[in-house]
């Protein structure tokens, strides 16, 4: 990072690593999601070239409940890191 004092710089800076830290999180999120309900789902033995109907199923069950999990995670970190930094207990350095 350029010793640059334009307040916007930093600001940008942050913002692009935020992005960019998001980006890799649902990245890993949707490759452990495929490779969960994979393996959950799909029989190592392949039949047919199509999905029948019992894996259908199960695949969108699996989705449904990573998401669902996924979803109260996040809301619940946010909710707890929220409640740190709104008491002034978070201390950045």
């Amino acid at each position: 990072m350029a010793a640059n004092n334009q307040p916007g710089a930093l600001d940008k800076e942050q913002i692009f690593g935020m992005a960019e830290k998001e980006m890799e999180y649902r990245v890993e999120l949707f490759n452990k999601l495929t490779h969960t309900c994979f393996n959950k789902c799909i029989e190592k033995r392949y039949k047919e070239s199509e999905l029948n109907m019992g894996e259908n199923s199960c695949i969108d069950r699996c989705v449904s409940k990573y998401w669902q999990f996924s979803h109260i995670t996040i809301s619940v970190t946010i909710t707890i890191l929220g409640g740190i930094w709104g008491s002034g207990t978070w201390k950045r350095s």
